[in-house]
């Protein structure tokens, strides 16, 4: 998701930009205002006079039923809506709902009912909560809080069908920010319903926390089937690259064996055979490479992103590791004779010494791109 502002359509359409090019196959832009809501015609024509193909989705809060209605340019040039249900107008809930959903068939776009405990139905909580009170044995306050939730997505989607929505154009969504809790509240989620499940610790928070929690909340769920779209949502940096998301969504499913975005590097973690930092700052600066590569790759070399690289510290593990990859290079490690093997699939292609082993290594990995991905097609 963008965090410009939508009023600014040369920002937002540049970043949207960004992510695409990293790899996001889906991106969603606030659209909170009538200049908002102005400017999302220019970032759909701007994106693709960019040359990027990729859905645009639009993210409503209170008041989206009457920005759609108001600008039929934004309602069209959206690729999908979300609404959330908990925040849709207290008194007139159901019709401004209805009004969204009225909009999306007309334009026949999809939806994303998009359950958050953080905006959760109040009307609806309360009353699950009075039930709960008078029964005899009181279910526990978050258990309850987490029925609120699913019942939330499945009232709404069962209204957006009698609206007239197609049932294979809803999604639903229900975050939380604890990852048990994300857990149970899917689980429950996906023995209740067969819509499309996007899955996302909401406000993971900063850095590591962020990820770490992320990618356990999302591996664990992922690993049971569940989940057909995926964000990583952390707080970024002040001025932070916002396509940090995008590549460790990528590496969880990259990771589970899902999907292959990039080529993967093994490298050693390193110990007190490898005191040189050689062999990190080559595994980095390859790293980088591939990431640089990979939008020109994508479509040269179709299955690269499977490729496997090893880059490795010594001789305990580099050769047996690189023989492993589909090219490796094992460096020296202290007191070891100062040259670098190369394999390439399975076998000893080359041994490599002196200063230019980077950018020799760099020339054997383009070689092996182009010969082996190029047949592919």
């Amino acid at each position: 998701m963008t965090n410009t502002d939508t009023a600014d359509p040369v920002g937002t359409a540049a970043q949207v930009v960004a992510l695409a090019t990293a790899g996001s196959q889906l991106v969603r832009i606030t659209v909170n205002t009538d200049e908002a809501a102005k400017a999302v015609a220019e970032i759909v024509t701007r994106v693709a006079d960019a040359g990027v193909v990729v859905p645009i989705i639009g993210d409503f809060h209170y008041n989206g039923h009457l920005l759609l209605v108001r600008h039929p340019a934004c309602a069209a040039a959206l690729a999908k809506y979300r609404i959330n249900p908990g925040n849709v107008g207290a008194k007139r809930r159901d019709e401004n709902f209805r009004t969204i959903v009225k909009v999306a068939v007309e334009h026949a776009k999809p939806v994303r009912i998009g359950v958050n405990w953080g905006s959760l139905d109040q009307d609806l909580l309360t009353s699950m909560m009075d039930e709960n009170a008078s029964r005899s044995e009181p279910l526990d306050a978050k258990d309850v809080y987490m029925e609120a939730m699913i019942e939330s997505a499945l009232r709404s989607a069962a209204l957006a069908e009698e609206t007239g929505l197609r049932h294979d154009q809803i999604v639903i969504s229900a975050k939380i920010s604890q990852v048990q809790d994300l857990l149970d509240c899917y689980r429950r989620l996906a023995s209740r319903c067969d819509y499309p499940l996007h899955l996302g610790l909401t406000e993971a928070g900063l850095g590591m926390k962020g990820t770490v929690a992320t990618t356990a909340a999302l591996s664990l769920i992922l690993a049971e089937g569940i989940g057909d779209t995926i964000r990583v949502s952390l707080t970024p940096r002040p001025g932070g690259d916002r396509t940090e998301e995008v590549y460790i969504a990528q590496q969880v499913l990259q990771s589970l064996g899902l999907r292959s975005f990039a080529p993967q590097v093994s490298a050693c973690p390193g110990c007190g055979r490898t005191t040189s930092t050689f062999f990190q700052k080559m595994a980095e600066d390859i790293q980088e490479y591939l990431r640089t590569q990979m939008p020109i790759w994508r479509d040269q070399y179709p299955g690269v992103e499977e490729m496997k690289v090893a880059v490795m510290g010594c001789i305990v593990n580099g050769p047996g590791e690189s023989k492993h990859a589909d090219i490796g290079i094992s460096l020296p490690g202290t007191f070891e004779e100062p040259k670098a093997p190369v394999y390439v699939d399975g076998k000893l292609r080359v041994t490599l010494k002196g200063d230019a082993i980077v950018p020799e290594f760099l020339g054997l990995l383009n070689d092996y791109v182009v010969k082996r991905y190029s047949a592919v097609r």
